[in-house]
């Protein structure tokens, strides 16, 4: 009995032998810590925040998902992006913060804050088994002096995504009129008599774009800001709900409704089969002429119809999206299309851009989850996943690879441009005006973790207390999987998959763990549904 007591105890903040049930875990932390001490012997700790490279092993064994797979790259880059996720933890007076570079720009909000990013960091940071990072991060945003306004932002979806993986009614409850608030200052901002919501291109975080340059201003109406706007006001709604308060979900569910037909009815192009900007300030309104990788935002959230899926046929043409190194965000076949290494070091008007391939990573997985279709499979979501892994990386002047994560990427070489434009901007070196030495080593700006989990292995977070695991594996490419220790709902989960049932004795196929407990199981990897 005090055994399990004590063990209880661990597993309430962080890992031992066994779990909450007793039972003995799969996967055992000191397995993958050779990756963390690997990781930060090959590292100049240049900016060190609220866990230093020393403390990093400690904080990860006690609060990530543990993931084994026979492809050793994807694996180490799991890990790697932890590892950097948690340099990014900053405490500051206002509480727990969450940044996306490591040293201070000019164009950061309070405590160096951005919250450009911020839908990506509770995305990725609601698989950590400690909730009071993100909670305080998100009380930040709206009671801590920040600029939640400043760049287009989906956090109330966002903060919502990570209740479905920790849930607290009261949290999200207490946080409600303040989500409420902000939605109606971005109506005041930028929803104007068209009925849309319009951003800057740079404000929507992509400056030097196609379309922004059609615009006034570089302003238009854009499928990113509309389907932010559309996903916080369905969280909102779900909020209501929880509170009781009939008007709120009422309200903001027709708001949702409303913003979801100007989506499909305005901004799809029927002729080019795509979501596209309509630039603001012309005579009229028309679309503009070019498919960006932002297109696929909509599905991030669910918007469209089953109809609209032959869009995704982009991703994978060479003269649309596909390239080496990522996708690039506007299609190659547009004669603005450009790899530029001079002017403004961040442009969105080519090179491939992590912020974006996290989004459309995680509108394909809803696209093979949510709607029947033909486009896409799970091997187009397992190429760009491995793609997405593979281009996480650097040659080092010593001629060592090392795992590296960066700003923008030149999507034929590999090469992250803005880095070698940094490197020697200012009297051959780097330009203090812009961030400093290494701005963007260890970039804070995208999700990689959070693909494994909900994405390829398939832990579909719910509102309810069902747990559903849809694996986007493709048949027959691994003989083996473990996602172990997963924090969900108060529960421990483990996925795993065995060919054989050698390599974990468990037996043969998938199984999934509760606690210890095995709940389900399939001689082949497919979509499982179970009560916990």
């Amino acid at each position: 009995m005090i055994a399990r007591i004590i063990c209880m105890l661990v597993v309430a903040t962080g890992f031992c032998a066994g779990n909450a049930s007793g039972q003995r875990s799969i996967l055992q932390p000191d397995q993958f810590k050779p990756y963390i001490v690997a990781f930060n012997e090959a590292d100049e700790e240049i900016y060190k925040q609220l866990i230093p490279n020393e403390k990093a092993w400690n904080f990860l064994s006690k609060n990530i998902p543990l993931f084994e797979c026979p492809d050793k790259q994807l694996e180490q880059t799991y890990y790697f992006r932890w590892w950097t996720y948690r340099k990014h933890l900053k405490q500051t007076p206002a509480g727990y913060i969450v940044t996306e570079f490591l040293p201070d720009v000019s164009w950061a909000g309070k405590y160096n804050s951005i919250n450009c990013p911020a839908g990506h960091h509770f995305y990725e940071g609601r698989w950590l088994r400690d909730t009071s990072y993100l909670k305080q991060y998100a009380r930040f945003w709206f009671r801590g002096g920040a600029s939640p306004r400043a760049y287009s932002s989906w956090a109330a979806d966002a903060i919502r995504a990570f209740t479905q993986v920790h849930p607290d009614t009261a949290f999200l409850v207490n946080l409600l009129p303040d989500l409420v608030n902000d939605y109606r200052e971005w109506e005041k901002m930028r929803l104007d008599s068209t009925g849309m919501f319009w951003q800057t291109d740079n404000r929507d975080g992509m400056e030097i774009s196609v379309s922004g340059a059609y615009g006034q201003k570089d302003e238009g109406y854009r499928a990113t800001i509309n389907s932010y706007m559309y996903g916080n006001a369905k969280a909102i709604a779900d909020m209501g709900r929880m509170a009781k308060s009939a008007g709120i979900e009422t309200e903001f569910n027709k708001k949702a409704a409303y913003i979801r037909n100007q989506i499909l009815t305005r901004l799809w192009d029927n002729e080019a089969k795509f979501f596209k900007v309509i630039p603001r300030g012309l005579p009229k309104l028309r679309k503009a002429d070019v498919r960006e990788l932002h297109g696929f935002t909509p599905w991030y959230f669910s918007i469209p119809d089953e109809k609209h899926a032959i869009a995704w046929a982009q991703l994978t043409d060479p003269q649309g999206f596909r390239a080496p190194y990522g996708p690039t965000t506007t299609e190659q076949r547009h004669s603005g299309f450009r790899i530029a290494y001079e002017g403004h070091e961040c442009q969105w008007n080519g090179p491939s851009w992590p912020f974006s391939t996290t989004i459309t990573l995680t509108s394909l997985a809803n696209l093979l989850n949510n709607y029947k279709q033909q486009i896409m499979t799970k091997t187009d979501f397992w190429n760009l996943l491995t793609t997405y892994s593979r281009s996480q990386q650097r040659i080092r002047e010593d001629g060592r690879l090392v795992p590296w994560i960066d700003e923008n990427l030149n999507p034929y070489t590999g090469d992250w441009i803005s880095r070698t434009r940094l490197s020697t901007m200012e009297n051959g070196t780097w330009s203090k005006s812009k961030g400093g030495r290494e701005r963007g080593k260890d970039y804070n700006h995208s999700a990689f973790a959070d693909h494994i989990i909900s994405g390829l292995i398939g832990i579909r977070p719910q509102n309810s207390n069902q747990l559903v695991i849809n694996p986007l594996i493709p048949d027959n490419t691994w003989d083996y999987f473990c996602l172990d220790n997963v924090s969900y709902h108060g529960k421990t989960i483990t996925v795993l998959y065995d060919k054989t049932g050698k390599k974990y004795g468990k037996g043969v196929g998938l199984r999934i763990l509760v606690d210890g407990i095995e709940r389900a199981s399939s001689a082949e990897i497919r979509k499982l549904t179970i009560s916990i």
